[in-house]
């Protein structure tokens, strides 16, 4: 009997990613600061389903495997109610290796590191930084684990310029025959930048792009009342000077109106993509716990065909802490309940629709369209305040890099 066909990402993708680029000392002053287990059965009890790392984010994927090995994740979560999204290709800041052993190695590692027998889905990461054979190379090696062991499910790309993204999609495509299962963008969908809405998204979805999610809506910490978070590794941000000040001058500005940048960018990210970004979006899990009780979400087990709604936009959200969780959550909750309350011509509109309904569930649906509508405000005077420096995007990589991997190995 043939195996069953496999189901569109599209399906099954939960619509909040839980991201652990933070686990480590680029974000904090020391890894063991952070409250990994923690952190990662709270989020499982508010409903995330889906955890992405990378190979190269420190012991990211380490910590995140013996998170979900604790027994009472184990006890409560058994791994089919959860996905697991990774990375492969960078091994160091300066260092990249796209081959197809290093893809065999760094793939058998990760699900060595995390303590799972598949890896839903892996992308090439940081794309910029190799030619683009290289990238169809690694693409084709990923595929073949896919097709031949099953350890990877899933096959996408993830980087920084939208432009070297939409042309990786459109070769790969055009080289393969097969589009690309998965884009990851971030930093270019938040209220500094939307270069992957105005520049990226109809692109990637003509090159047969199945999902693409939005992640770092804070741009890497540069999107804070506080500034750049400045770790272990000292202050690595690429954002110039002259973009940190026009930033810390709009949090000046929302000062004065009790407004925290923070709370203005996440939520408008998050809502925003929701809706813009549904036409690369999936109908998975909507992570609706409640960030107000400890009780736990039952586990649901992703398997497709569950759901008739329509897509909406995938975001990937970063923490460290536990408060930080929660409060991101209690966005989340707040922006997918306020969407459920709309209504077009009298009857509930399409996006009410595709988030459902939580019956008995209190809120106040006249105050959350009202906080919808304050963000909009006050992003669209973030963008005033910005001027020159709103859609500015840095070089990746930058001018003179040289991938040491492959001088290394021509001595």
């Amino acid at each position: 009997m043939a195996d069953a066909p496999r189901p569109k990402l599209s399906e099954i993708l939960p619509l909040l990613i839980c991201g652990s680029a933070t686990f480590n000392n680029q974000y904090n002053v020391s890894v063991a600061d952070i409250p990994t287990n923690v952190l990662i059965a709270r989020a499982l009890k508010l409903g995330v389903r889906a955890f992405d790392t990378s190979a190269y984010y420190g012991p990211s994927e380490t910590l995140l495997g013996d998170a979900l090995a604790q027994p009472s994740v184990q006890k409560a979560f058994p791994r089919e109610s959860y996905m697991i999204l990774t990375k492969c290709g960078r091994v160091g800041l300066s260092s990249f290796d796209y081959s197809p052993a290093w893809v065999r190695k760094s793939v058998a590692r990760s699900l060595e590191r995390m303590r799972t027998t598949y890896l839903d889905a892996v992308y090439c990461h940081d794309v910029e930084f190799v030619t683009p054979e290289e990238v169809v190379m690694a693409i084709k090696e990923l595929r073949r684990l896919r097709d031949e062991q099953g350890t990877v499910r899933y096959v996408g790309i993830s980087g920084y310029p939208v432009h070297v993204l939409v042309s990786l999609a459109e070769l790969v495509l055009r080289e393969t025959g097969e589009p690309i299962d998965i884009v990851q963008s971030y930093s270019n969908f938040n209220v500094q930048n939307t270069r992957l809405l105005t520049e990226g998204l109809e692109a990637l979805r003509t090159a047969g792009v199945d999902v693409v999610t939005n992640a770092s809506v804070l741009s890497m910490g540069l999107l804070r009342h506080n500034g750049v978070p400045v770790g272990g590794q000292g202050d690595w941000h690429p954002a110039p000077k002259e973009l940190r000040a026009a930033v810390k001058n709009v949090c000046d500005e929302l000062d004065k109106i009790g407004e925290k940048l923070e709370s203005i960018a996440i939520r408008y990210a998050m809502e925003s993509w929701l809706r813009v970004g549904s036409s690369v979006g999936s109908r998975g899990d909507l992570a609706l716990g409640d960030a107000d009780t400890n009780d736990t979400k039952p586990a649901v087990v992703i398997s497709p065909g569950q759901s008739t709604r329509a897509k909406l936009g995938v975001t990937v959200i970063g923490v460290s802490k536990v408060e930080e969780l929660d409060e991101t959550m209690k966005l989340w909750r707040n922006v997918l309940l306020t969407m459920m309350s709309e209504e077009d011509n009298g009857r509930p509109s399409r996006f009410a629709t595709s988030c459902g309904d939580l019956n008995g569930d209190h809120f106040d649906a006249e105050k959350g369209r009202q906080r919808r509508d304050d963000i909009v405000k006050h992003a669209q005077e973030t963008k005033e305040l910005l001027g020159q420096w709103y859609d500015y995007v840095w070089p990746s990589p930058q001018e003179g890099f040289i991938n040491i991997r492959h001088q290394d190995s021509s001595q």
